[in-house]
Parts: structure tokens; C-alpha cells; sequence
């Protein structure tokens, strides 16, 4: 695709989560930038217009790269700035963009920041950079307030001064060596704008801002307790979301969703708009409703934002449709795009998550706890009706490594071989994301399927179960039929159509369970229910089914020429 002005408006981003790609560097089991490089020609082939790769600076990867020790250098683990200027240069010679990840809401704790800050007494200009309080009780030995970590436990850990005395507590919404920093002091705000211009002036087009909704905190720092859903679970662990699904204003956490956010990404938008060429900010934002969340994308802030009201809605007709006009309606109101997505690095994969019943709260995986291991075929043919309804909406799509292969979730990883800090926060009671970070299988007949090209290959940092084979790309490259297939296909024609900068026209006569509209030349028929639907006769252009004809079968998807 040829990508014009406001390219973001409808481009298809392809997300990398580097460790999980391609191994070129070491072959030792873990994915780098050498082996990104190595395989950009195949995103070519498939049909993307950018890449977006999830955090490769310096980290003690104890959340995967999400713990930044060093914003402006990459991670031994993945590389060099050679290699990173090596594969930019690369990526633009193919004519893709670049978009990298930033994590602007807390630092590792072994940055320099915060080093500093556990050095300097109470009240110093360091400790001022993170959220550090006094706690509660006779002797500060309760924390500031009642916050609860999103990966489980509290929110708060006492540090102990430099004499040995137990000293401040501080805050960390994620692991403990993930401390917040504190973005009332304009200090941080100057920091990142050096961080910003740092990438932007290597070349890079723009930036996914993990935690976007997070940053800044309620004054006083009040306590909240988030609802209790049906399923014993908390409503709220990444988002503004009420106890109520149909609740038109839930409450906001204190620690999300601040107004005074805002401020921060009008600052970043004036920074990006410095420079030539079109670079743009995507906002990682778990916010409901989707009023709310379009604040995030008005004309002077952010460009995208992840549409997870979208990602999270079941493969149900009615419900669809309602997401698709609330989304296009809330993101329009700002002249904003929709920007759809159904997986990323931090949720159950959609090949497995459509085929499960009951909710799946974000960043909890699937078991221990849960019943089942849904069928995989199953799973995967709902997995490609949803994508091919996807990609025929207007706006921007983002693809995660690996679904184009069709991959479901890998739950039956060893205990020992688990590394997401949810797993061991929750004392084993949730698995949490590894199991949608396993990583991808390029060749079936390959040692680690490919993915570690050194010497006799080597086993990858998560282990790939056997049954990868059949999902590799070599084996379904020019495969009639295949999953990759049929992701090139959808991507081709929605290029050529502009579905992207298309609108919907909806198509009366269907029953509730089918999706049926009109984007341009290209009629989308999504069959959600039990029974088959005759087609209009009109040419097929792609099914999610190659069995569909006249009659399109449950759970199938497909586009025809107007």
C-alpha cells in the first residue's frame, strides 16, 4: 500500500515483540534486532504499512523491557544503536514506518533516576521525580493508601533509608521494580521531551505510549477499592471500567484516566509536530466509555488510540454492530479514526479467546483457574471471520506477530518456565501473558522452528509446543486456504478498495446474529449465528471459509464486489 497523507488515518501496524520474533544475533533463544531485520521482506509479502516494536532499551527485563533502566540505549540482549539505526534504515528502504514503544509512566528501578532518588534524603529534589509518601500508623509501617498492583498485591513498597531504618513508601501500578514516576514535577516532563527527540531524531515516525491513561494521580491519592465483578474478579485493573458494563459514566480510579493527563500529550504533539514529515503518537488507553476515551485523540493530543471496547466485545451480532457505530461516532467527534485491534502482547490471543465462554480479565491469561482448554479449530475459525470483519472497517488496523499463522494461546506452558510478573504476584493463581508471547514458528522442520537461526538453532526463552509446526509460515506460505494466505488476500484488497478510508453504509434484511454493511465497492457479510445465511449474488471476493458459496456457514465471514 502506498501510504499518502495522514498515513496513520488507515494504516495496517504490525506489532513486534521483539524478544519473540526472530533470533539473529546469538541464537540464544531470544529475538533481537539483527533477526527483525532478517525478516522485515516477509511483512513486505504479507502487506502491512508499519511496524511497531514493544520496548528493546536498556531493562533488567523483569516485565519483558516494560522496566526501562535506560530510555536512550539499547539492551544488550537485542542489540546495539547500530542495530537499531541498521534495521530503521531498513525499515524505510522498504517503504514501512516506524513505531516505537514508550514507557512514560514508571522507570526499573535500577535507573539512574531512581537510584538517585533511594540515595537522597526525604523531601530532595530526586525523591520529587517518583511517588514517594510517608505511610500511615504510629510509625509509617502502613502504606499511603489501599492501592492494589494490576499484577496483584499491593501498590506500595517501604524502602529502608541509608542508615538501615525503614524510611518512605513508594508507588509502582505494576511490579515492584517498576516505581511510578511523578509527572507533577516538571522535571520529568522535560526529560521525556529529550527522549522523544532522541528517536524522532533517528528516524523514527512515532510512538505507542504504554499506560497512556496513567502518568498523573487524583490530589491526595485517596484510597479506592475497585468493584467486584460476578466472576470474584476486579473491574478496573487497566482501565476506567465501572461495575457495570452498561454504565454510561463509570467511576475513575484515581490512578487512571486523570484529566490533567492531557496536558502531557499536547506537549508531546507539539514536539512531534516540530519535525518533518508525519510522526504520531498511539495511546495504549484502557478507558471506557468511548466518549472518554476519544479525549485521548483530539486534534492537539494523541493521533490513534487502541479501541479495547472493540478488542474485548464478543463475536455476537448485536453486540458488533453497537461497538462499530459507537466507536466510528465518538472517534469522528474529534476527527479522529477508529483504530481496531483484537490482539497485542498483553491479551489472551483472539485464535483462543473467541472460542472461550466467561470473562477473561486483560493481562490474566487463561488457567490456572479456568475449566477447559477450548478446541483450536474451533478457536481459529471464528479467530479469521473476526479479522476479515476487522479489516474492512475504516480506520487503522494493528496485527499482532503471529496471528496471520492462526496461533492460539499456549496454556499449557511448565509452571517453571513462566515469566510474567502477574504469575508470581499472584501466587500462581493467574498465568498471565506468557502464553501469548511464545515465539513464532517460521520453518516446520527447523530446530526452535526457525526462530533461532545460529548454529543447530537453540530452545526459545518460552518453550514452542510441537504443535507450532503446522502453524509455521513455510508451511502455509501459497497454501490454498492457509490462515497466512488468507491474511495477504484481505490485506491486498482492503488496499485497493480504501477500505481504510471508506465509510459504513449498514444492509437491512439479515437476521440479528449477522453483520452486514457496505464499505465502498466491497459488501462484508459476518455470520455470528447458528445457522447459515444465503449470500446476495454478488462476486466473492475472500472467506474466512472456503466453503462458503451461496450460503455463508456459522461464524464465517465474507467480502463481495457491489
Amino acid at each position: 500500500m502506498t501510504l499518502g497523507s495522514e498515513w496513520w488515518r488507515s494504516a495496517v501496524i504490525y506489532q513486534i515483540y521483539p524478544r519473540s520474533f526472530a533470533d539473529g544475533l546469538r541464537a540464544d533463544g531470544i529475538g533481537d534486532l539483527p533477526g527483525i531485520t532478517s525478516r522485515l521482506p516477509s511483512l513486505v509479502q504479507l502487506g502491512v504499512d508499519a511496524v511497531w516494536l514493544s520496548p528493546f532499551f536498556t531493562s533488567p527485563q523483569k516485565d519483558a523491557g516494560y522496566d526501562v533502566a535506560d530510555y536512550c540505549d539499547v539492551d544488550p540482549l537485542f542489540g546495539t544503536l547500530d542495530d537499531f539505526d541498521a534495521l530503521e534504515r531498513r525499515i524505510h528502504e522498504l517503504g514501512l514506518k516506524l513505531i516505537v514503544d514508550l514507557v512514560p509512566n514508571h522507570t526499573s528501578d535500577q535507573h539512574e533516576w531512581f537510584r538517585a532518588a533511594l540515595a537522597s534524603p526525604e523531601g530532595s529534589v530526586e525523591r520529587h521525580h517518583y511517588m514517594f509518601r510517608d505511610g500511615k500508623g504510629s510509625a509509617g509501617e502502613l502504606p499511603p493508601n489501599n492501592w492494589e498492583s494490576v499484577f496483584g498485591g499491593p501498590a506500595w513498597t517501604r524502602i529502608h533509608d541509608t542508615d538501615g531504618s525503614p524510611g518512605q513508601w513508594y508507588l509502582h501500578l505494576f511490579d515492584t521494580s517498576q516505581p511510578d514516576l511523578n509527572w507533577e514535577d516538571p522535571w520529568v516532563h522535560q526529560r521525556f521531551h529529550e527522549i522523544l527527540r532522541f528517536w524522532l531524531d533517528r528516524g523514527v515516525d512515532g510512538f505507542r505510549v504504554d499506560v497512556a491513561h496513567g502518568l498523573k494521580k487524583a490530589p491526595g491519592l485517596p484510597d479506592y477499592t475497585p468493584p467486584v465483578l460476578a466472576d470474584g474478579t476486579t473491574a478496573g485493573s487497566m482501565g476506567a471500567v465501572g461495575p457495570a458494563v452498561d454504565d454510561a459514566d463509570p467511576p475513575t480510579p484515581p490512578y487512571w484516566a486523570q484529566d490533567s493527563v492531557h496536558e502531557v500529550y499536547r506537549e508531546w504533539n507539539e514536539i512531534l509536530a516540530s519535525y518533518p514529515g508525519e510522526r504520531v503518537l498511539c495511546a495504549e488507553a484502557w478507558v471506557e466509555p468511548l466518549p472518554k476515551l476519544a479525549r485521548w485523540v483530539r486534534p492537539d493530543e494523541m493521533h490513534q488510540a487502541f479501541n479495547f471496547s472493540y478488542l474485548e466485545t464478543p463475536w455476537d451480532g448485536a453486540a458488533l454492530r453497537t461497538i462499530i457505530d459507537d466507536s466510528i461516532a465518538a472517534f469522528a467527534g474529534v476527527g479522529a479514526p477508529s483504530t481496531w485491534v483484537l490482539s497485542n502482547h498483553d491479551v489472551v490471543r483472539h485464535a483462543t479467546r473467541l472460542a472461550l465462554t466467561g470473562d477473561h480479565p486483560q493481562g490474566a491469561g487463561v488457567g490456572p483457574l479456568s475449566t477447559g482448554i477450548p478446541d483450536r479449530a474451533f478457536g481459529l475459525h471464528r479467530a479469521r471471520a473476526a479479522t476479515l470483519l476487522m479489516l474492512t472497517l475504516p480506520g487503522s488496523a494493528y496485527l499482532y506477530q503471529g496471528e496471520e499463522l492462526g496461533l492460539p494461546e499456549v496454556i499449557d506452558l511448565p509452571d517453571a518456565a513462566r515469566q510474567d510478573p502477574t504469575w508470581f504476584r499472584t501466587k500462581h493463581e493467574r498465568y498471565g501473558r506468557d502464553g501469548c508471547r511464545v515465539p513464532i514458528p517460521w520453518e516446520a522442520d527447523a530446530p526452535s522452528f526457525g526462530f533461532s537461526t545460529g548454529a543447530g538453532g537453540t530452545k526459545s526463552w518460552l518453550p514452542q509446543p510441537a504443535y507450532w509446526r503446522e502453524y509455521s509460515r513455510d508451511a502455509q506460505l501459497g497454501v490454498a486456504g492457509s490462515t497466512l494466505e488468507l491474511y495477504r488476500a484481505a490485506l491486498h484488497e482492503r488496499a485497493a478498495s480504501a477500505l481504510g478510508l471508506g465509510g459504513i453504509e449498514w444492509l437491512d434484511g439479515y437476521p440479528d446474529d449477522v453483520v452486514a454493511f457496505r464499505n465502498g465497492a466491497v459488501t462484508v457479510i459476518a455470520n455470528t449465528g447458528t445457522s447459515s445465511v444465503t449470500l446476495p449474488g454478488l462476486e466473492l471476493l475472500i472467506a474466512s471459509d472456503a466453503s462458503a458459496a451461496l450460503q455463508l456457514p456459522p461464524d464465517t465471514t465474507a467480502w463481495l464486489r457491489s
